[in-house]
């Protein structure tokens, strides 16, 4: 431990203010109480600690500024931007419920604070509580309202306005009421998006020593997991007015005091991977604020316990490397984590002095975070509730049962390959290790840096974008801005069912979207049928299920905006086998009617469900159900094959022809019903305003997502391009980027344009540089072309190409790929190869293929002088 000596502004010795850590270096202090026993004063000021320079300042702050105020609540939201909520303001008084956001994004030193203008009912008054931000939304627990402590727990959509507080009501357990408690987000592992508590007083007056994990489901359900503790000889000192703060997968409890005055508190560090708690030496504060930064934990203000009356001013920093050097495995964790976040941490060059446990030698940094994906939780009590505290690493679980089967499969190709974990980050500053290393670089493009004809796109994604929004409904009357805690609910368009709700379509087993899934999703019992062997389903039943994905879709933008994890999907082409192989091996959304990994990921998938193979049917019919039963978790965009002109000649007529027994060219007919649906599918998603992703590229016309935005649907594509709009779409659904990165600026695309026409082109990697600069984004996921590895990036990592289709057209031998998302953005091919099973495509006829071609993979395009991988 270590005092930071300080210079500035300082301000005067406090206790029960909060300090947020808002962006590199910066923390803000606001609030608390000054003085002595007795003589306690409320304040309400504002200063900024600079963590590099150890510089004071006292922020000048406009607006609608919060009243005095301690025991209240803040969190950090994006760079620069916070909120307070609660609090007491002495004499027995209670702060209002209103949310204060606080933006610091302007002039140096100068703060805006704004009233967010909410409807309906609030958490209302209260001290002592907590508040959490799990983007998008803010989360405010416990506390004491003034006349008792309670367990209510209330969430706000900081995206999605008018805003609203919502009461988290779970059907299971909850945590017992308490007030001075503590709450932190976890970001990494199996807790990963949980916002885990602990601690704090009860009703009785008693110290409690439990933690809970609360989560949100994809499909919209909340509920608390009591957090499994290994050892019932090591468990935590119950205490309350404590901090706590993590560092990946650790959770660090910091101070606070107990029911014994005087009575010596370590610092506790519990790890959700294993469910052990240790604990270590530390100071004794409480009521204090802290903060970390790398290996560092900033402690400031509060009461010290040999004082307990009198607050201190004092900055202690405790440096983990050493406080935790003890414990070899915590360590090791520690450095993992520093590793993959700040890789040019110092502090970690010091470690072969700090820590006798590893001998000097701290070895393969990164064996421990992947010597055990799974968690220990389920161990313990493998049918208890406490197992669903790890039910996040479901998905890895189910990846580590199934890898000796792929193994088996394809041993020879893996021990000369291995499995790669793709990480873009060669000539990618804010790419390290295979994670966006500073996620804000992402954002770095302002407005004003922009075009100024192309208006900025709008984005839901952007946390508290919303300055606008909340000056506009600061115009209307205060009267419709909210009711008291005991109010009635203001009823709004969020709370009904439609199809922009989190759970879509109630659950009906007898539902046609649900009966085509129980039949059709059966990764480890498929038949891949005869091409001449009828389609289970009638003609009606498919037009039913396009009905209902088509409402469901046209509800929907045509550029989509969704959030990591996420699992990405290239071309198909009908090869139904190659879907379903993917769902055995590395995840299903639902198993047996019941939600599997939907539940930890997204599903997006980049276009050309269609032709080329066999099992359209089954591709485009399992896919459409999918997207009724999950319309906000399963994505689908549309590709070049999703068009009526293209799929004529490709197949998917065929085999409604044979497969249906109708005729394509009836208006009524299922093909022309399906085209139909195709015209309203979106053409790009944007991926938390990092990474676009669309099924071809931008070619020489897409410079800005607006431009996307813009376009009408019900979208048809004109191959004989006479307008800037053909082009447009010409574009994003058939480019190509060129050959290799040393090929720049816009070229023909000979393959896909034998007669020289110039509406298709492909794009080199200087274009795909400025696109993303030109929309503040990090990457550029696509799909359209085979690849032999399932995956390859271009321009220095910016662009991955994905294709899922393994041997297409029974012609390239290729491995099919799916890209794993993950939290932190890390990418994660998943690989499939080519089976001994020979899969028919509707173009087999040599005289046939030279008139319609399947497109050579790129190595080929590149004289073979390169594997897709270099």
């Amino acid at each position: 431990m270590e005092k930071v000596e300080y210079q500035g502004t300082a301000p005067q010795a406090r206790f029960g203010h909060t300090i947020t850590y808002i962006s590199k270096g910066k923390a803000i202090l606001f609030g608390g109480a000054t003085g002595d026993t007795g003589r306690f004063q409320i304040t309400g000021d504002t200063y900024s600690f600079d963590v590099q320079t150890r510089i004071w300042k006292k922020i000048e702050t406009n607006g609608n500024q919060p009243s005095p105020r301690a025991a209240h609540a803040a969190v950090g939201l994006e760079i620069n931007q916070m909120v307070v909520y609660g609090g007491a303001t002495g004499g027995g008084s209670l702060a209002s419920d209103d949310l204060y956001l606080l933006d610091l994004r302007g002039i140096d030193d100068i703060g805006m604070w704004k009233v967010v203008p909410v409807v309906g009912q609030t958490p209302g008054r209260r001290y002592g509580h907590t508040i959490t931000y799990t983007k998008p939304f803010l989360v405010v627990f416990g506390g004491n309202t003034g006349q008792e402590a309670v367990s209510d727990c209330w969430y706000l959509n900081v995206e999605k306005s008018p805003f609203t507080w919502q009461k988290i009501e779970p059907k299971n357990e909850i945590p017992r009421v308490r007030v001075y408690h503590s709450a932190s987000l976890c970001n990494q592992g199996s807790a990963n998006g949980m916002v885990v508590m602990f601690g704090g007083r009860s009703n009785d007056q008693s110290a409690l020593n439990d933690a809970w994990g609360l989560r949100r489901h994809r499909d919209g359900r909340w509920d608390w997991v009591k957090a499994p503790y290994k050892s019932e000889k090591e468990l935590p000192v119950g205490r309350y007015q404590h901090s706590s703060l993590f560092l990946g997968k650790l959770l660090f409890i910091i101070g606070g005091r107990t029911n014994n005055v005087g009575e010596y508190l370590g610092l506790e560090v519990y790890d959700t991977e294993t469910s052990e708690w240790s604990r270590f030496s530390s100071l004794q504060r409480f009521r204090h604020g802290s903060w970390i930064v790398d290996n560092f934990i900033y402690i400031y203000g509060g009461f010290e316990l040999e004082s307990p009356n009198i607050p201190t001013d004092v900055i202690v920093k405790i440096n983990l490397l050493k406080s935790i050097s003890t414990n070899g495995d915590l360590l090791m964790k520690i450095i993992n984590t520093l590793k993959q976040s700040s890789p040019n941490n110092s502090s970690l060059m010091e470690i072969q002095q700090i820590s006798p446990t590893t001998g000097g030698n701290t070895g393969d940094l990164n064996s421990t975070a992947n010597s055990n994906i799974s968690s220990q939780f389920g161990k313990i009590s493998p049918n208890s509730i406490n197992s669903s505290f790890n039910n996040n690493n479901q998905f890895q679980q189910q990846q580590i049962q199934s890898l000796p089967t792929q193994q088996q499969q394809h041993q020879s190709y893996q021990q000369q390959q291995g499995q790669q974990k793709y990480s873009p980050t060669q000539n990618m500053n804010q790419y390290v290790g295979g994670v966006v290393n500073n996620i804000s670089n992402a954002n770095k493009y302002m407005p004003n840096q922009i075009n100024s004809k192309i208006q900025k796109p709008q984005s839901i994604g952007k946390t508290f974008e919303f300055m606008e929004s909340i000056v506009a409904e600061e115009t209307k009357t205060n009267d419709n801005r909210k009711v008291s805690n005991k109010g009635q609910k203001i009823s709004n368009i969020y709370n009904q069912v439609d199809f922009n709700s989190n759970k879509g379509v109630a659950y009906d087993p007898n539902s046609i979207h649900n009966i085509m899934i129980q039949h059709l999703l059966q990764p480890k019992s498929y038949i891949n049928f005869p091409e001449n062997v009828p389609f289970k389903f009638s003609s009606e039943h498919i037009i039913q299920l396009c009905n209902l994905a088509e409402e469901i879709i046209k509800n929907q933008p045509i550029v989509l905006r969704v959030r990591a994890p996420m699992k990405i999907f290239g071309d198909i082409h009908g090869q139904y086998s190659d879907l379903m192989r993917f769902f055995d091996l590395w995840g299903s959304p639902c198993e047996n009617g019941k939600d599997s990994d939907i539940e930890s990921f997204d599903y997006l998938f980049l276009g050309d469900y269609v032709d080329r193979g066999n099992h359209s049917l089954e591709t485009i019919c399992l896919l459409l159900a999918l997207k009724v039963r999950y319309p906000n978790q399963i994505h689908l965009l549309r590709g070049n094959h999703e068009d009526k002109w293209i799929n004529t000649g490709f197949g998917f007529s065929d085999e409604c022809n044979q497969r249906l027994g109708e005729d394509p060219s009836d208006e009524d007919s299922v093909f022309n019903r399906v085209n139909r649906l195709f015209e309203w599918l979106p053409l790009a998603t944007i991926i938390e305003d990092k990474i676009i992703c669309l099924h071809g590229g931008i070619g020489g016309s897409l410079h800005y997502i607006q431009e996307i935005e813009n376009l009408q649907r019900p979208l048809e594509v004109i191959h004989e391009v006479n307008t800037p709009e053909h082009q447009l779409i010409v574009d994003i659904l058939w480019s190509d980027p060129t050959d290799s990165d040393q090929e720049l600026g816009i070229q023909a695309n000979v393959i896909r344009d034998p007669a020289g026409t110039g509406n298709i082109v492909k794009f080199g990697p200087d274009r795909v540089n400025q696109f993303l600069q030109n929309n503040g984004l990090s990457m550029i996921l696509r799909a359209h072309e085979c690849v032999m590895d399932g995956f390859e990036r271009f321009a220095g990592g910016k662009l991955i190409t994905v294709f899922s289709a393994t041997d297409y057209c029974g012609r390239h031998k290729n491995a099919g790929a799916v890209l794993i998302l993950k939290n932190n953005f890390e990418i994660i091919p998943k690989l499939i190869y080519p089976n001994s099973e020979i899969q028919h495509n509707w173009i087999e006829d040599e005289e046939a293929l030279k008139k319609r071609p399947p497109t050579p993979p790129r190595w080929k395009n590149n004289n073979n002088i390169r594997k897709s991988f270099d």
